[in-house]
């Protein structure tokens, strides 16, 4: 949702409210998915007040992190190298966060519009960097960012150096590839070494769809 309602296919119309049906099929009484979703999920909220529902699935919308690449303001499936996925090799993540977009200083942003809506906190840097230090390893509790003789308790004091030009871009990623890499290697062993996770992993890539046990579907 969120589209110019007037160049709305039918597919764009009718999505939407089969989202929706999903809530309700589901019984879900709460509903969490990403901030990019809230016009979809207050949609089902709406629904409920017209049909005279008195309960509402309770929304909890969570932050999107942002595409490797500039002018990304969510990551992408259909492009590869705009995330990391729990998949890539070694040399995969240390290649994308190398190559990806990680500025110092605000920019013009000429996409201002496709991004609006995705965030639920202001943030005018737009680094996909500091947005993976933040939300995925600085979300742990107790974690520590050590780029070499600097170590970092909070994420506010890193992004402070950074931002100076005390912390280096250079350093800045390649601290964070050996971070989640450390993070994807045991996800990489388990796929390696049993065989019917590794069975699965290749469905999963190939879009095959999944044999009965796995909860997919006749076909």
């Amino acid at each position: 949702m969120g589209r110019d309602e007037d160049s709305l296919t039918a597919a764009q119309i009718l999505y939407p409210l089969m989202q929706c049906t999903d809530i309700f099929f589901l019984k879900a009484d709460i509903c969490q998915l990403g901030v990019d979703q809230r016009k979809v999920n207050m949609l089902a909220r709406d629904y409920c007040d017209a049909a005279g529902r008195k309960l509402k699935p309770v929304i909890l919308s969570h932050h999107m992190l942002y595409g490797l690449k500039k002018g990304q303001a969510k990551m992408s499936k259909s492009d590869p190298d705009s995330a990391i996925f729990m998949e890539d090799a070694v040399e995969d993540v240390i290649r994308k966060i190398e190559n990806s977009y990680c500025p110092s200083a605000p920019e013009d942003a000429s996409d201002a519009s496709s991004s609006e809506g995705m965030s639920l906190v202001q943030d005018e840097l737009k680094n996909p960097c500091l947005d993976y230090i933040k939300y995925t390893l600085f979300s742990r509790e107790g974690y520590t960012f050590k780029a070499k003789d600097r170590i970092y308790e909070n994420f506010e004091d890193l992004k402070k150096d950074f931002v100076r030009g005390e912390l280096s871009e250079t350093l800045l990623k390649e601290t964070l590839a050996a971070e989640v890499n450390a993070l994807l290697e045991p996800v990489r062993n388990h796929f390696q070494q049993d065989e019917e996770a590794c069975k699965l992993l290749e469905q999963v890539v190939d879009g095959q769809i999944l044999p009965k046990q796995y909860g997919g579907f006749d076909g």
